[in-house]
Parts: structure tokens; sequence; C-alpha cells
């Protein structure tokens, strides 16, 4: 039985994406082998990585004069790789702190010898805000402004793009990229984990202003410079092939759903019944600020910690997986990626709803 998996990555993957690749899984394209088994040298291979760039770009209406990459290593591989493309060591970086993953992104930043400015930390509301336009302290002539739109753990969420006077504005977009549509001309560079809304993980996808090339400070690993990946078409190693067909995959799935338009309003209804849910039960609390709660994230707590297990294990048994918090900071967590039906979230407010009768 398939069950609604709540998880936040490695999350959900679309069941027609998982239903196609098992129906190619040991044949592929008539091939006789598995696309795992095809040269990433292959015409056949390099269509398929050319079709999933295609569709990307045209998902997000990626304007020219952008490089997009397909890359080893994670959002956490670019916690590295951004500064040492972007900055020479000594330079000025501005961080944004929301939560748990700006802050990995600015203790690799500083590991790598840059100044971090920190240009607005959320500490004072324990990280359930972010910051207004207004605050934020700006370095002129900045290398780059780095944030977080979507804190995962946190279920934190800038409700706007911040504007930074020219410096070069980088996002790490692992669990919002394709959740609705964004400008991208607004970004010198966007990365993104693809085990959210894009695939299994292994892979992640970077999209970089051209101009920002060629800036790679001496000693950057090859795999690393974005300018070596780019001339390379993300190449210049052997690339995770796997994930990279089921990306392509789950991109052309997105568009037959209508693309980020169609996703947005699923994610948004998704979002807004969980959250009334919780607001209106007196049983469940969302600690984050109404502005800047999550559509992809939502941390939730009992009103009776002592409940937790129970929940855990009742939803388990109702079909209903992956809710626990993270284990930096409990409760639960129920990450509503562009994977989960709108009947998931409908079934977990119900279990939510008729939990709270027999133990509130």
């Amino acid at each position: 039985m398939r069950v609604y998996n709540f998880a936040a990555g490695p999350a959900a993957l679309p069941l027609e994406v998982l239903e196609q690749a098992r129906e190619e899984m040991t044949d592929w394209r008539g091939s006789g082998m598995s696309v795992m088994e095809v040269s990433h040298r292959s015409k056949a291979f390099s269509a398929v990585a050319a079709e999933a760039e295609s569709v990307l770009r045209s998902l997000l209406a990626v304007p020219a004069g952008y490089k997009v990459l397909f890359l080893q290593g994670g959002a956490t591989g670019q916690f590295a790789a951004v500064p040492m493309n972007l900055a020479a060591p000594g330079a000025v970086a501005d961080y944004v702190n929301t939560g748990a993953w700006s802050k990995k992104a600015i203790g690799e930043a500083k590991r790598l010898q840059l100044q971090v400015h920190v240009a607005g930390d959320e500490a004072a509301s324990k990280y359930t805000t972010v910051p207004e336009q207004g605050s934020l302290d700006l370095t002129p002539g900045a290398a780059y402004f780095h944030y977080t739109p979507n804190e995962t753990i946190g279920g934190v969420e800038y409700p706007y793009v911040p504007q930074t006077g020219g410096v070069p504005l980088v996002a790490d977009m692992s669990s919002t990229i394709l959740s609705r549509p964004i400008e991208v001309s607004k970004f010198g560079l966007i990365y993104a984990g693809a085990q959210k809304n894009i695939g299994p993980s292994g892979l992640c996808v970077v999209i970089v202003r051209e101009d920002l090339l060629g800036k790679a400070r001496p000693g950057t690993p090859s795999v690393w410079d974005y300018q070596a990946m780019a001339a390379e078409g993300s190449m210049l190693n052997t690339p995770p092939t796997f994930g990279w067909y089921i990306c392509g995959l789950v991109l052309k799935w997105v568009q037959a759903q209508g693309g980020l338009e169609a996703m947005a309003a699923r994610n948004r209804a998704k979002a807004e019944l969980l959250y009334r849910t919780i607001d209106d039960s007196g049983f469940y609390r969302n600690p984050v600020a109404k502005p800047c709660r999550s559509w992809m994230n939502v941390p939730f707590t009992l009103a009776r910690p002592e409940l937790d297990p129970t929940f855990i294990a009742e939803a388990k048994a109702a079909g209903l997986v992956s809710l626990e918090g993270h284990r930096s900071v409990g409760g639960m967590r129920a990450s509503l990626y562009n994977a989960m039906p709108l009947e998931g979230v409908q079934a977990l407010t119900a279990f939510m709803k008729e939990f709270q009768r027999r133990h509130g």
C-alpha cells in the first residue's frame, strides 16, 4: 500500500514518475539495459540531459544569460561552492540567518575565509520570523548576498525577495524551487538540492548568471568551478545519471500538471488547509509568525508533548508517515512538496481532528 509520505527530504516523488521508472528500469527505450547502465557520453543520455534542462528553463522562464548546471554534492556542497566561485578569501559577503540551514551556510563561508557580514539575524524571535526588507543591514559592494527563502526545519519562509542594491542575490531554494513561479532575473545564483521537489537525493541544480562565471578563486576543484562545469555541460566528471533521468521525468510531470501556476494553487490550498486545522484546534500549535509561514514545511506541536509518540504511531498505522519533527526541535513536521496530493493533507487533517477528539 502506498502511504502518504510527509518527509522533508528525501521526499515523496510523483507516483506517475515512479511507475514510469519502474517500467523502464531494465529496458530503457528499447536499449535492453537500464538508464543507469547507459554512458553519460552517449547521444541517448545527452538527449535526456538536454531535455531536462530545456523543460526546467521553460518552467522557470529562465532568461537568456543564465547557465543551468546539474551537479553533485547537494545543497551542502554549494555552501562551499558559492564562496569559492563568487568571492576571494577576505572578501565581504552578506548572509541572513533565519535558522539551521542559514547557519550552516554561514559556517562554511567563514571556514573558507570570507568576512561574513550578518545582514539580519532572527535569533530574537527564536527563528520564527524573517527580517523585513527595511531592517536588512546591506554592505555596499559585497561579493554577494545569501539567504534561505525557506528554512526546512523551522518552517519559516520569506514572503518577499530581498532587494540588494545591485549586489548579486544568492538563494538556497532547495525547499521552494518548482513550488510556484519565481522571477529568475532577480537572482545572481539559485541552487537547490533535488530531493524535495526535483528528484532523488545526490543531485543539485544551480542556475547562475553568466557574468558571475570565471571568478573562481585559485585552487577551486574543477568539479566545483561553475565555469568549468558549464563548459562541459555538467559532464566534466560522470554525473548522477539516474538522478538526472528522474529529474527529467519529474519536470515533465510538473509541466503536465499545468506548470508552476498550477503547482502554486495546489500548494497554497494544501498549506491553508493544514494551518487552518492547526489554528482552529486549540490542541495543535505552529510557532511561526503567520506572514512567514512556509507552504512547504509545516512544524507543529501538541498541547500535551507526552502524546508525541502516540501521535506518530497512530498516524503511521493510518498510512501517514514521516511526521516526526527534526531531531533538533522535536514535535511534528509535515512537508507538503509538489508530489503530496491534496488528498494526503485531507487525510492528515482528518486524522488530527480524530486524534484530538480521543486524546484532547
